[in-house]
């Protein structure tokens, strides 16, 4: 079949999709008008009361995840072996690299966090705190301020929210806490649109063994041609709209008792009345300015603001340097954020190893189970449903490995590979990796990984938290699934 067929027919299929989704719209606008408020929050606590019931410790999460993996892998995998399996199992967790990306997963965490907790940004949070009226006011607040953080640094948009939820919660004694953290969390689901995504930001640079396209086609894809595009920016804003109502209308009625220590700001060391040559480099300004110069020069004139994992990890820094002012608060901010980040370093090592299951394949040429999923989505695919296919792939895919960058190399290669049969151009390439992007950044309203840093900060369980994110959870999928139908790349 002729190019010229297909975008003939990929535009039919387009104008059809938008006529049904026109139609749908108006029926929901008529559902909510007869009592789908009522009806949105009932559902809701259903979702509350079986997480609540059902939900494991993140922990059991993900090794139940790794035995259905096993088991699918000796059942569709031919030429499984309990060694084989063992074997790549321990590599995944011990080794492929696993570790140097983790590591940058979890300084971007602790340095969104450090920055977060620098004197100028909580005086805002305090501020901030004190204008909600009651509960429903204070998390869609939450929610705004993690969700727009989250599109500037995804470790400060994680954070930030719950730190603020602290503060509210310091000032409304009567709120369900755990809802309000629920809010921030869900303001996570921007940050794969955002500046920190690492499935854009991979696709920016030159390494083969991460950036996929590159590869494939020795091509870079900027960011404009990925979060700057209106397929992506337009269902963020779509988001950012809608999430705040479905709050209003999702707002439990019981409040909830807040441990104590959730409450405890962290203690930053007072400036000694007796001065030492110890004490008075603890307390030198100078050396925070000269490190801040340092590295934003390094970023604006020898990088010329590049944005990366590492360039991103440095700003923070830096940033975060500047805004504690001396070297002894900044360390102990930083120390403070690095208790949030324990529960990441136990379990990235176990999602290197679920990762390395999906992947296991016992012989060359011997399709892997990821491989297997990948196929089947994409199969029978066009140029116009490709995007749409990939996404949905990946809300299944992020299950079993929750990063980015690492759910990237799975899903990735087949993604492209198809994609490639319909366009070689940055913008489409840029389309497919956004969608895999976008269904990363969706489906982890409900995957339990990322929400442990704000567990950590909450003093709160996983079953206190993950129930109302299911309804946002759905929201996700019809905006941006309808975002990436609907407006092609540019």
């Amino acid at each position: 079949m002729s190019n010229g067929v297909e975008v003939v027919r990929d535009d039919e299929v387009r104008l059809a999709f938008w006529s049904v989704f026109k139609h749908q719209m108006k029926t929901l606008t008529t559902f909510i008008s007869i009592g789908g408020f009522s009806l949105l929050r009932g559902l809701t606590n259903v979702f509350v009361r079986y997480t609540q019931r059902f939900m494991p410790d993140p922990f059991l999460f993900v090794a139940v995840l790794t035995g259905i993996v096993i088991i699918l892998d000796f059942i569709f995998v031919k030429g499984t072996t309990f060694n084989g399996l063992v074997n790549k199992w321990f590599t995944g967790v011990w080794g492929g690299g696993i570790f140097t990306f983790a590591l940058q997963m979890i300084l971007i965490l602790v340095t969104g966090y450090t920055l977060a907790e620098s004197p100028p940004i909580r005086r805002g949070l305090v501020w901030l705190a004190g204008k909600p009226k009651n509960q429903t006011q204070a998390a869609i607040l939450i929610f705004l301020v993690g969700g727009i953080a989250s599109i500037l640094n995804w470790g400060l948009g994680l954070v930030i929210g719950t730190l603020l939820a602290k503060q509210v919660a310091k000032r409304l004694q009567k709120v369900n806490f755990g809802f309000l953290v629920a809010a921030a969390y869900m303001g996570f689901i921007t940050w794969a649109s955002g500046l920190s995504s690492s499935i854009a930001l991979v696709d920016t640079g030159k390494d083969p063994v991460v950036n996929i396209i590159y590869a494939q086609t020795h091509q870079l894809v900027p960011l404009a041609k990925t979060i700057y595009e209106p397929y992506n920016w337009v269902p963020v804003l779509l988001i950012l709209i809608v999430v705040p109502f479905i709050l209003k209308w999702i707002s439990p009625t019981e409040t909830t008792d807040i441990n104590p220590e959730a409450l405890e700001d962290p203690v930053l060391p007072e400036v000694p009345v007796h001065k030492t040559l110890a004490t008075r480099l603890e307390n030198a300004w100078i050396v925070n300015v000269l490190f801040a110069f340092f590295g934003l020069y390094e970023f604006f004139f020898v990088m010329h603001a590049t944005v990366n994992l590492s360039s991103v990890i440095m700003l923070f820094t830096v940033v975060g340097m500047l805004l504690h002012w001396t070297p002894i608060r900044f360390i102990q901010a930083f120390n403070n954020a690095a208790k949030a980040s324990g529960p990441l370093i136990l379990q990235y090592p176990l999602y290197g190893g679920l990762m390395a299951l999906m992947t296991f394949s016992p012989a060359k040429g011997q399709e892997s189970l990821a491989t297997m999923l990948a196929l089947a989505l994409v199969h029978g695919s066009t140029q116009y449903t490709l995007p749409f296919m990939n996404f949905i792939g990946s809300l299944i895919i992020t299950l079993f490995v929750p990063s980015g960058g690492g759910h990237w190399t799975v899903q990735g290669p087949i993604a492209i590979q198809a994609a490639t049969q319909f366009s070689n151009s940055a913008a489409y390439l840029g389309k497919v990796s956004m969608a895999v992007a976008m269904g990363e950044e969706v489906a982890n309203m409900v995957q339990p990984f990322w929400v442990l840093p704000l567990l950590a900060i909450a003093r709160l369980s996983i079953r206190d938290v993950m129930g109302y994110c299911v309804i946002v959870l759905i929201a996700g999928i019809l905006i941006f699934g309808a975002a990436l139908l609907l407006i092609p790349a540019i």
